[in-house]
């Protein structure tokens, strides 16, 4: 038997072809003969969801089918219109469910060639692509050529450009509607919360970002005929940055939206005047033993440079690649099974963004206390929830909880210069240091962090928050020694 006969093939992928139409009585018909024969015969389904229309456009598709005796072309009307994102909603839940492992997203008035179908296709059909998309700007002058008003191709360039550079991508066109998905992909992203209006495509380029999806791009002809345009451009402008801002907020920890909601993660602070590194810089000396309390990834110890150092890393969930500097690692829950006595004694226990998490704060600092060697410190980061912003809001009447930040929706407790304060006198220890940091600009905008604009802004709050800290600090980081007794029960 030769090696190709013993070769097991390749399962053939489902594909299938969803045609969104509204109005489109007289280009629906001319759309489905463009299709190209080959693909035709080699798709599941064809089928058109006509959402709503105030014309034939359905009666025009079961016509079609009819007389053309084709199996695999379905007309469906929606009774009431979904708006283009909801009907696209529509149809990626059908290709799911009916088990398709390819969608093509194809436009009903014929602004798009489907004789560059197969192109399309060809990197999601190869596993080479999680999404293609057709793009008009690829190939300079070709959509000015093919009659793109002059004030929609600067518009397009504008926003993709704007795109791309909050986003931090590189696509030469995010705003052609055709589009070819792996359904899997679909499946691992909420698109049934992105917007029923226009704006949906760019939320679902957003959400592949977001979640390292791949995509790739291929020329595809521009052709602007008589067919009537229903974006308001305007409109679709705002609504497009609205949702780039929108992501950028989520992003910072700001506020949450559902459509861009992933796995809660804690990212490094590893920019100048960020916590991460204050709390590096006030740990000295060499041949330490240090116990990290909460310590994820192991941001904080990935910053520590001295010599010799034996690192105790405690969280509550084991963290793939894990920094190699944490010696050792202990899966607990620090509000339930914390005991850092059997540890031993450290020079330094690190409480960095932990103590607002947690039910117990008083209890684990006691423990904290506990095992530090003569000499030790403890160094505790806290969130400042009197900073201007929250105040600001409060204001306004708007306490909004997000996926971090200082209104991180797991904070179980918050803090103000005064109550961290007075915490640590309670538990025991006498404040030796008391800093503070500003919003940490650079390590929430990296694409941005080495324009002059951003270090500008991101060292006035270094100042600021060093002369109001109550005010203007975003995090405190305090370094406290043991002195006398803990007070209260």
């Amino acid at each position: 038997m030769s090696g190709s006969d013993s070769e097991t093939p390749v399962p053939r992928k489902r594909i299938a072809i969803f045609i969104v139409a509204y109005n489109a009585v007289t280009t629906l018909t001319k759309v489905l003969d463009r299709i190209p024969q080959s693909v035709r015969e080699r798709v599941a389904e064809i089928y058109v969801f006509d959402d709503s229309s105030k014309d034939d456009t359905y009666l025009v598709g079961v016509g079609y089918k009819a007389v053309h005796q084709l199996y695999n072309l379905n007309i469906y009307r929606n009774p009431q219109n979904l708006g283009y994102g909801g009907n696209q909603k529509k149809g990626y839940e059908y290709a799911i469910r009916a088990g398709y492992d390819i969608v093509v997203l194809l436009h009903g008035d014929g602004q798009y060639a489907p004789e560059c179908l197969e192109d399309l296709i060809g990197p999601v059909e190869r596993g080479e692509a999680d999404a293609v998309f057709g793009s008009r700007m690829m190939y300079r002058g070709a959509a000015r050529k093919g009659g793109m008003p002059f004030y929609k191709w600067l518009g397009n360039r504008i926003l993709t450009a704007f795109e791309n550079r909050m986003l931090g991508m590189n696509l030469t066109e995010f705003h052609s509607g055709y589009r070819v998905y792996s359904t899997r992909a679909l499946a691992q992203i909420p698109f049934v919360e992105n917007s029923d209006d226009f704006h949906f495509d760019t939320d679902i380029i957003i959400q592949f970002h977001q979640h390292n999806l791949r995509i790739v791009e291929r020329p595809i002809p521009t052709y602007y005929g008589d067919e009537i345009c229903y974006v308001n451009g305007v409109k679709y402008a705002f609504n497009v940055m609205r949702s780039v801002f929108q992501y950028r907020f989520q992003r910072a920890g700001f506020k949450q939206y559902s459509k861009f909601a992933t796995k809660r993660t804690y990212p490094a602070k590893s920019s100048t005047h960020s916590s991460h590194r204050k709390i590096a810089a006030t740990v000295r000396g060499r041949d330490l033993k240090i116990l990290d309390v909460g310590c994820a990834a192991g941001n904080v110890a990935d910053l520590l440079t001295n010599p010799d150092t034996d690192i105790v890393g405690i969280d509550i969930e084991d963290v793939p690649g894990r920094s190699g500097k944490i010696t050792r690692f202990l899966k607990q829950n620090i509000e339930e099974e914390f005991e850092p006595a059997a540890l031993g004694q450290f020079d330094y226990v690190l409480l960095a963004d932990i103590l607002e998490h947690i039910r117990n704060p008083r209890e684990v600092l006691l423990k904290c206390r506990g095992v530090l060697k003569p000499g030790g410190s403890i160094i505790v980061c806290v969130p400042n929830v009197a900073h201007w912003s929250v105040r600001l809001g409060l204001f306004f009447g708007r306490f909004s909880y997000a996926l971090r930040g200082i209104l991180d929706a797991t904070h179980v407790h918050f803090y103000t210069k005064a109550t961290i304060s007075s915490l640590l006198a309670e538990t025991g220890f006498r404040i030796t240091r008391f800093d503070a940091t500003p919003v940490p600009l650079p390590d929430l905008v990296p694409e941005w962090s080495g324009s002059i604009l951003i270090r500008l802004i991101h060292n006035l709050g270094h100042q600021a928050s060093r002369l109001w800290k109550s005010l203007f600090a975003y995090q405190f980081v305090i370094s406290a020694v043991p002195d006398g007794k803990a007070r209260g029960g």
